[in-house]
């Protein structure tokens, strides 16, 4: 393996663990707004043009466009979306798995690449128990920014969530 496959592989087991850590317990609309807020305020503190949109069971719960971003941000976040709902992981990790294989999603699998980008920035809300019941997504910066984001949040608020039984 050359160095960038190896580099790539590790990149892919890195992403692989983000889905096994980030996981909630439960996901509620309130959770999504305190979520959404965070990735708000992480935006503004840092002057990110970042759209950000999160949603469950495809109900969107949560949308911010911030200074410098413009329509076609929802359009990549539309696309991620679908990537994280018909594979149940990362927008990101499914493009990186692609790329090691020398795949690309509309060859591999069948999909219109109009509707589906398997580029960073959009997760899935993995519920223990349960599975994937929604997504968090931003769009805005360079794929591994985007996703270093989400991932980042998504740190942040799970740290803070009790670990006893909740509401």
């Amino acid at each position: 393996m050359t160095d960038s496959g190896q580099q790539l592989a590790s990149l892919i087991t890195e992403l692989e663990q983000h889905e096994l850590e980030l996981c909630f317990d439960r996901f509620t609309n309130e959770d999504a707004w305190r979520l959404g807020v965070s990735l708000v305020e992480l935006g503004r503190s840092r002057e990110l043009p970042i759209t950000i949109d999160i949603r469950r069971y495809g109900q969107q719960l949560f949308h911010a466009a911030l200074s410098g971003t413009t329509p076609e941000n929802d359009s990549w976040i539309e696309r991620k979306v679908r990537v994280v709902e018909r594979f149940s992981a990362s927008s990101y990790l499914v493009g990186r798995r692609l790329t090691a294989k020398g795949d690309a999603l509309d060859q591999a699998y069948g999909v219109d690449p109009a509707l589906f980008a398997a580029h960073g920035g959009s997760f899935p809300v993995r519920v223990r128990n349960v599975g994937v019941v929604g997504s968090v997504t931003v769009s805005g910066l360079a794929q591994a920014d985007d996703h270093a984001l989400v991932v980042e949040a998504l740190r942040a608020f799970l740290a803070t969530e009790p670990t006893s039984p909740r509401r």
